[in-house]
């Protein structure tokens, strides 16, 4: 928010986050499931955007 406060808090790694949606969305890099692929060098990432944004680095 504008003010800078960031009351949500990861319980897991002690991370906050202003808006809950971003807390909920953090929540999946402590997930072991990794299901998106790079064809070109193998790595893998939990979310499509991820992938996608890495994949430009090419």
């Amino acid at each position: 928010t504008h003010t800078g406060e960031r009351p949500y808090r990861c319980r897991e790694c002690g991370k906050s986050f202003s808006v809950s949606s971003n807390l909920q969305q953090h929540h999946c890099t402590h997930g072991r499931e990794r299901p998106h692929l790079c064809p070109e060098c193998g790595d893998t990432f939990w979310n499509p955007g991820q992938l996608h944004r890495h994949r430009r680095e090419h």
